[in-house]
């Protein structure tokens, strides 16, 4: 009795952490693959702004001109590189790690636990030399592993890998392999690799030394992939659109150790083996839940093509209404309702599948509401933005709610019909940087840079938990003249507009490549969002600033904007 209480606990361990890791490793997967290049957090924290209120006499005291661009470009530099969030090869590197135990909790791996151990310590006769195989077992995976990450970076370079991030042909191949790798985790079939290698590496594995037990572990490798080439093609694609040279390395290394340490741990201490779940049925229910979230992870891949070539398909109710879905049929399955053709009977519903049925509908209920326009914000990264939705239940989140009329002599907005899906309830956007001067010349008002993207993840965020904040919202529409420069719109400039950069000595052809141009010559950075704020002859009043979802932070930054051109009696 006691060992039945102690399997079904560590199993509940098991099941549990699964659903936390991967809903954790899948948001942060997404999350960066939006990211990447163009959507790095840039920290604002410890940046002196000018003044941090709208009092003139105030600002004359502090702000006594305006900040020069030479300035603001090296404060630009700095906020990239000194003040950027460290997120890069320590967060691969962990992601790698979510990804390495929740595959070793696959029908490909985890029953091979037992039966390695118990090689090891039957063939090298002795618990010392068990150990010692398995350290060299261990250390080969990972060897294994780590060269496939850099084989990815030689062979495609970090350049090439960063602009995959907001690539369109990229976004949508990856959508493809995440269905297709979904599919497979479902039941569909199987990917494997070829017979053929598998059993020439089996052979190899039969010679003695070190020679033998790496080509062991080369075939573990080959024979799993059914159950970890999903994941691994996941974190792969996901670690090299980081930009870092060596992140589909780090992130190997962290999916390899994570499958490695195990059979080393269980060669120390073999009566541990013992305390382990039996392999049954609730390993493949492993697979469909992975599964799924790989289906619904595609999604925003999807949607990211859809939006940066103006398709109109995805709405953000289109969206939601497939997540739902994807919610409903995953709860159903862990309560047992559905099953798939490879799946075991369930006798009973066990504590851990109640929790994750609970927490799966849970979920559904908070998307719901989504369908009637609520701003679901905890999702702000992950969906299309508000602007794509049809229907909204209340103006107070839609496009209904109209902003104010700006009398200006520019009746029509250049670029305006591109971006349409990216505007802002109660905003007046502007998307040529000309015109945004013009009208802050006629207006007597700074203009609010906003350098974003289709992609950018994070652009989202701000939007939906900083710019939503009433304070900042009533500022944006009444004391800022608001441009928007999309640095991933794809839309070509026309011939007479085409030029050379002289900062990156490429090719500038379309809107987006102009924006990016303009963001990196001007200020050093290559991140969004990133927030500058000028005056109407372009000169940069205080230093910019990047993601920082702290309200208090953002309204400080506009306040000393404000005053800043307040306090230069807005010269143009």
């Amino acid at each position: 009795m006691t060992d039945t209480y102690s399997r079904t606990a560590i199993k509940f361990f098991f099941i549990l952490l699964l659903g936390i890791i991967t809903i954790g490793a899948g948001t942060i997967s997404v999350a960066k693959a939006q990211s990447s290049s163009a959507d790095t957090l840039i920290s604002a924290d410890g940046v002196d702004f000018s003044s941090g209120t709208t009092d003139a006499a105030t600002a004359a005291d502090t702000v006594k001109k305006t900040v020069k661009s030479s300035e603001v470009k090296a404060a630009g530099a700095v906020a990239a590189k000194a003040e950027e969030k460290p997120k890069t090869l320590w967060q691969i590197f962990i992601q790698g790690l979510v990804g390495g135990f929740a595959a070793l909790i696959m029908p490909c791996i985890y029953p091979l636990l037992p039966l390695t151990v118990s090689f090891f310590t039957k063939k090298a006769g002795s618990r010392s030399k068990a150990v010692m195989h398995s350290l060299i077992y261990g250390v080969s995976i990972i060897i294994i592993y780590v060269a496939l990450g850099f084989l990815i970076t030689l062979l495609f370079g970090s350049d090439a890998l960063n602009s995959l991030a907001t690539n369109g042909i990229f976004n949508f191949f990856f959508f493809l392999l995440l269905v297709v790798f979904g599919a497979s985790f479902l039941g569909a079939f199987e990917l494997v690799l070829p017979s053929s290698l598998a059993n020439k590496l089996d052979e190899n594995s039969d010679k003695g030394g070190l020679a033998g037990l790496f080509f062991m572990a080369a075939t573990l490798v080959v024979v799993s992939f059914s159950c970890t080439g999903p994941i691994i093609g996941t974190l792969l694609v996901d670690a090299a659109s980081k930009g870092e040279r060596l992140g589909p390395a780090m992130g190997m290394f962290g999916f390899s150790a994570a499958l490695a340490v195990p059979f080393t741990i269980f060669a120390l201490f073999p009566s541990m083996l013992k305390s382990l779940p039996k392999s049954g049925g609730w390993l493949n229910s492993v697979k469909v839940f992975l599964g799924f979230l790989e289906l619904g992870f595609a999604l925003k891949f999807l949607s990211n093509v859809d939006l940066a070539y103006h398709w109109n398909w995805f709405d953000r109710e289109v969206f939601l209404s497939i997540w739902i879905a994807l919610g409903i049929l995953l709860g159903l399955y862990l309560l047992g309702k559905i099953k798939f053709s490879h799946d075991s009977d369930l006798p009973f519903l066990s504590v851990p599948r109640t929790f994750l049925a609970i927490v799966v509908f849970a979920f559904v209920m908070y998307m719901i509401p989504g369908l009637w326009g609520a701003p679901l914000k905890v999702l702000s990264g992950f969906l299309p933005p508000p602007a794509t939705q049809d229907f909204y239940l209340t103006n107070g989140g839609g496009s209904a709610d109209a902003a104010p009329k700006q009398a200006v002599s520019i009746k029509e907005k250049k670029y305006e019909a591109l971006f349409v899906n990216g505007k802002h309830a109660g905003l007046d956007e502007w998307y040529d940087y000309e015109q945004a001067l013009q009208v802050s010349k006629e207006l007597n008002k700074p203009v609010l840079i906003d350098f974003t993207g289709w992609n950018c993840a994070n652009c989202r965020k701000m939007e939906q938990e900083v710019w939503s904040d009433p304070g900042v919202h009533k500022r944006l529409q009444n004391d800022f003249v608001l441009l928007e420069l999309y640095v991933d719109e794809k839309t070509e400039l026309p011939a007479n507009e085409q030029y050379v950069s002289d900062f990156s000595k490429k090719k500038i052809k379309s809107i987006g490549n102009k924006n990016s141009d303009y963001e990196a010559k001007n200020f050093n950075v290559n991140s969004q969002p990133y927030y500058v704020i000028v005056n109407a002859r372009g000169d940069v009043l205080v230093p910019p600033q990047g993601a920082n979802y702290d309200v208090a932070n953002y309204i400080k930054f506009l306040d000393s904007g404000k005053a800043a051109y307040q306090n230069n009696n807005g010269r143009n």
